[in-house]
């Protein structure tokens, strides 16, 4: 499986018509494929929309697009709100769950770290290894990797309940002493992957979100 991620900038003040659109005119795409999820940013870069559509692969992508667009109804007729456009192909870690329709937020803190050349190995190597230790303290929505767009970056997407329920779950991680991954492999003798970059938003779902 693949997620295309696709990642909208917005005039300011746009968002509320632009989630209004969107939702009316999934209504029609939602019968070739269904949206795992649609987020707006409430923390970090604003007027942001961030949504997200799994396929098996790149030719059921093409296919079910052309389709939906054939139609009539699709894209949604928000150009006139978009500043930029972004579209990154995402592939699961093999520990990463399959994104669901369900309540898990609705707080999502979505993290993009770019690696170097190379470490993807590594990162998946210390994340299989630490990653029981974490979901103690509460789940992981999505472990990616890009493979088309933006190049090595890896994205994980945590869902909470409440901003103070994020900043107690991530104490409480880092106080097992295992916890972000690269720490257990160092411990252990090994080393931890090496980055260019970190980012993070907070994330919160639209109405019409099969995740929320």
């Amino acid at each position: 499986m693949i997620y295309e991620m696709r990642t909208y900038d917005l005039k300011p003040r746009a968002l509320p018509e632009v989630e209004k659109r969107f939702g009316e005119a999934y209504e029609y795409r939602k019968k070739y494929s269904p949206l795992a999820a649609f987020w707006h940013t409430e923390i970090g870069p604003l007027n942001q929309v961030v949504h997200v559509w799994p396929y098996q692969d790149l030719e059921e992508r093409a296919k079910i697009r052309a389709a939906a667009v054939k139609d009539g109804n699709w894209p949604p007729k928000i150009a006139e709100f978009i500043v930029t456009q972004r579209s990154d192909i995402m592939i699961p870690f093999t520990i990463s769950p399959e994104i669901k329709p369900g309540k898990m937020g609705p707080y999502f803190e979505m993290r993009t770290y770019t690696y170097l050349p190379g470490e993807l190995p590594v990162i998946m190597k210390n994340w299989e290894a630490a990653i029981q230790v974490r979901l103690q303290f509460g789940p992981v929505c999505a472990i990616w990797y890009s493979e088309l767009g933006g190049l090595n970056k890896f994205v994980h997407i945590w869902p909470y309940p409440t901003l103070d329920a994020r900043v107690e779950t991530r104490k409480k991680a880092m106080a097992t002493g295992v916890w972000p991954p690269g720490t257990k492999a160092e411990k252990e003798g090994g080393r931890g992957y090496q980055l260019f970059a970190q980012e993070n938003k907070i994330l919160m779902p639209a109405a019409f979100s099969p995740l929320q």
